[in-house]
């Protein structure tokens, strides 16, 4: 069965149209991955996600409505949900096969199309900060593994050991991956019914009118030999170009490559006239696959969409005409009572 939502929203309320007054001075959206938790694992657990959600979009709207930059606010946001455990980027990241975390991030900014990514970095406390050193201080774009430890030797980011990305939830989940790798459920090495793949990421528009985009992940549970998604991939998982939008998606990463999705939704909006709605429903909906995961967009006027083919989508939007809201499945939750 396929879910979609849009701009958090469903059985009406506001829609893809933009807000009524025009377009708003600056606007933002976050997820925190499509793997979402089970309605029946209970209220704590679903006003635990929303109170973290809304403490991130807290700190993004505000940074934006203090004049700040979009490449701040998403840069700012993304640190929180990767220093959360509740979620697979940074702390809460996703245990590799062999018991350990190899973490991704991606940054890009829409007014020069700046980018900077890190792949399989193992002792960086936040990846997407080292994404974001990447595209200002070197003429790279993607560092790896070795190399991207190196750089963070040099531009001194903030280092933990390896463990301190450990949950016990995250290790529970490793434990039924070799579980069912013992059974022979699935060919030896492959993604696992159930398998973590969430990510976390924010776009951002602000008053001067510029776009940037930052994604994080921690992978697939039980990845092998150094296997990257789509997250450090421009144009794959994260895309910002103020003539279109920002996008972050969140999902199977494979599929995320195969179909170049972030620049494909980008593409839709530039070249078709298409409304961020519509390019990232043609995209999610007719493109992928059920179940493969979601994106957020945010279209230069402001627009936001937020559209997933799975159960649901942890995600957020605000903007300066004084929305504000935070949804898991379809519908909406209640700040003031998650708070």
């Amino acid at each position: 069965m396929i879910f979609a939502g849009l701009c958090g929203c469903a059985g009406g309320g506001r829609d893809d149209a933009g807000p009524a007054a025009g377009r708003p001075g600056w606007a933002i959206a976050l997820h925190g991955g499509a793997g979402v938790i089970e309605r029946s694992e209970g209220d704590e657990a679903r006003r635990a996600h929303v109170r973290s959600l809304d403490a991130a979009l807290r700190a993004g709207s505000e940074r934006l409505a203090r004049g700040g930059s979009a490449m701040d606010a998403v840069e700012i946001v993304v640190r929180m949900l990767e220093d959360d455990p509740l979620f697979n980027a940074g702390r809460g990241a996703a245990f590799t096969a062999d018991g350990r975390h190899e973490l991704d991030a991606c940054v890009m900014d829409g007014k020069t199309l700046g980018c900077g990514a890190v792949a399989g970095v193992t002792t960086v406390k936040n990846p997407v900060s080292l994404a974001r050193l990447v595209m200002q201080q070197t003429r790279h774009v993607l560092l790896a593994r070795d190399g991207a430890e190196a750089f963070a030797d040099s531009v001194g980011v903030e280092r933990v050991d390896n463990a301190w990305f450990d949950t016990e939830h995250r290790r529970r989940m490793l434990e039924d991956w070799r579980s069912k790798q013992r059974a022979d459920a699935l060919s030896p090495g492959g993604p696992t019914p159930g398998a973590s793949f969430g990510t976390v990421g924010a776009v951002a528009l602000d008053r001067e009118g510029n776009l940037a985009a930052a994604t994080s992940t921690g992978g697939l549970t039980g990845k092998r030999f150094g296997r990257v998604g789509d997250t450090p991939i421009v144009g794959a998982g994260t895309l910002a170009d103020n003539a279109s939008c920002a996008v972050s998606c969140t999902g199977t990463g494979e599929e995320f490559i195969r179909h170049g999705v972030a620049r494909d939704i980008s593409a839709r909006i530039k070249y078709l006239g298409r409304s961020p709605e519509q390019a990232a429903r043609e995209v999610v909906m007719g493109t992928l696959r059920p179940d493969d995961g979601g994106v957020i967009v945010l279209g230069a006027d402001g627009r936001i969409a937020m559209v997933f083919n799975t159960a649901g989508m942890f995600r957020a939007a605000a903007d300066s005409t004084g929305r504000r809201e935070v949804a898991i499945w379809n519908e909406n939750e209640p700040l003031e009572a998650a708070r």
